[in-house]
């Protein structure tokens, strides 16, 4: 598939308490006051592809390879939310305790920490890795960056090999194991299909049969 983008040549809840405000608007009113200022598409217009794929699917291992190979800043949206929480600030708490009282970190903060990491680094070309998992992630990251991305990578696996793949990188009981990433796998299913559907009707969306060993499936990213 690289191989024919012409200059990609591989060098090749509400609160208990009245008026007390939520920590999820308290994040995102903290964001939007300390946001990138500056239009993406200002200087220059970056090359976006999207990596989408369930858990277990590879994409991870297959973004580090192809970020080598076609020098690509590879960005997780994930390792973005651990960095923040890593940080002693005060976007980084804020993170931290809407997470750990078992809530999902509105679509706008992991959308402005993406943004942050485009506008800092010097590259052209960005792998975004597992985002976005949901039409509401689609719709704040187009929002807010303003652009679409130029292409949608998608590892279609069989939902049997990523349990096997998961299971072989976790312990504990396989029985708990193999209900627990049934479940994610299902909600992943659930959440991201409208987003696979959407870029697909848009003829973005590039499919990869992401079985097989890595370096196979790597081979499958360049034709």
């Amino acid at each position: 598939m690289w191989r024919r983008l012409g200059f990609l040549s591989p060098a090749i809840s509400s609160s208990k308490r009245q008026n007390r405000i939520p920590e999820s608007l308290k994040l995102v009113m903290l964001f939007a006051t300390d946001a990138v200022k500056d239009d993406i598409t200002a200087s220059r217009r970056p090359f976006i592809t999207f990596v989408l794929g369930g858990p277990g699917s590879g994409k991870g291992t297959q973004c580090a390879r192809i970020a080598s190979a076609f020098g690509f800043a590879h960005l997780s949206a994930g390792d973005l939310l651990r960095e923040e929480m890593s940080c002693d600030s005060k976007k980084g708490k804020l993170i931290r305790d809407i997470i750990m009282e078992g809530k999902i970190v509105p679509s706008e903060i992991t959308v402005h920490l993406i943004k942050e990491a485009i506008m800092s680094s010097s590259a052209d070309r960005f792998l975004i890795d597992g985002f976005p998992r949901s039409e509401e992630n689609r719709i704040a990251f187009e929002t807010i960056i303003g652009v679409e991305p130029n292409l949608v990578l998608f590892f279609d696996c069989p939902e049997e090999e990523m349990v096997k793949r998961v299971l072989g990188r976790n312990q504990g009981r396989i029985d708990d194991n193999i209900e627990t990433i049934k479940k994610r796998l299902k909600v992943f299913e659930m959440l991201n299909l409208p987003v696979i559907n959407y870029y697909s009707a848009k003829g973005k969306l590039y499919k990869i049969n992401a079985t097989g060993t890595v370096d196979e499936i790597f081979e499958k990213t360049l034709t």
